[in-house]
């Protein structure tokens, strides 16, 4: 219940901030027709923006068969987590990272990356692919795939703004003028990655903790973050740079442009991450994952 309220008071703010910027293009009439729009997109995002993401980044759908290890750990995570199996994916990348999405536990994805295949062990797959299943298990993946669609909209509707603004102000129908435009074209955006990323930070560290829970070894996760945030600044990801409104649904930020733990960051500080980690690491539970040991695979672990 929880996150349909902070999911209904996003979008109401999200919407709020859409049909503002409408406003400010075409006055009423751009209020009227954002407003509408804003209906539409919410419905969209509501039961397409999983579908949207994962092709996005063009995820392909695995199973026992064509993945076995890497299937079998989300299986006995969302076992241990109580929560139904979700559909899992993998993204051709060579940055190792993940996400979940989906707008219930009913109907969730986890997705990770050929990269975070292979630079981690299986116990730090397991740290961070619990991560992620805690995401869908507190219904965050409805909140971060609703936000990255509108926020997107945004920055395109920002831009139209910018193109169309002179056109408006010489008709009238922008009621700031020049100035509107150039407000709108600035300000929609930064509006819009506030609220994304405040919404991320608190996320990120409830999701850490909950998710050392669900595969009973902290360790693991804080080891894969510290391994994944090294990499996530060497290792491009096009399509995460080209649609940086989805940023935020990544395990780390996978964008390059990385800033500290302050209003501008889509994800805590790292270092603070691991060290509320490891100060769990005295509660940790017994694994659900056989130990195989800790050793840097240079391979899928499904061979």
């Amino acid at each position: 219940m929880r996150g349909y309220l902070r999911t209904t008071i996003l979008l109401s703010g999200l919407t709020a901030l859409f049909v503002a910027v409408g406003f400010m293009i075409g006055g009423e009439q751009g209020m009227v027709l954002a407003f509408g729009l804003a209906i539409v997109m919410n419905a969209f995002a509501y039961w397409n923006s999983d579908k949207m993401v994962l092709g996005m980044y063009g995820a392909q759908p695995v199973d026992a068969r064509s993945a076995p290890e890497f299937h079998s750990i989300v299986a006995d995570l969302a076992q241990r987590a109580g929560l139904p199996m979700p559909r899992v994916y993998l993204i051709d990348n060579p940055q190792p990272n993940a996400f979940a999405t989906g707008r219930n536990p009913e109907n969730a994805a986890v997705a990770a990356t050929t990269g975070l295949l292979q630079a981690l062990s299986r116990e730090e797959i397991a740290g961070v692919m619990a991560h992620e299943l805690a995401h869908v298990k507190n219904r965050d993946t409805l909140i971060m795939t609703v936000t990255a669609t509108i926020a997107g909209a945004l920055g395109m509707l920002a831009n139209f703004a910018f193109f169309f603004g002179h056109g408006n102000d010489r008709n009238n129908n922008n009621p700031l003028g020049a100035i509107g435009t150039v407000a709108v074209v600035i300000l929609a955006p930064i509006a819009a990655m506030l609220v994304q990323m405040a919404i991320s930070r608190s996320r990120e560290y409830e999701a850490d903790r909950e998710g050392a829970e669900i595969c009973g070894q902290p360790l693991w996760l804080a080891s894969a973050l510290a391994k994944l945030d090294g990499a996530a600044r060497q290792v491009d990801n096009p399509e995460a740079e080209a649609n940086p409104a989805t940023a935020h649904l990544f395990i780390v930020n996978p964008l390059h442009a990385h800033a500290v733990d302050g209003l501008f960051s889509t994800h805590p500080n790292m270092e603070n991450r691991i060290r509320r980690l490891r100060e769990m690491v005295v509660v940790s539970r017994p694994s659900p994952i056989p130990n195989t040991g800790t050793t840097r695979r240079t391979h899928r672990p499904w061979g």
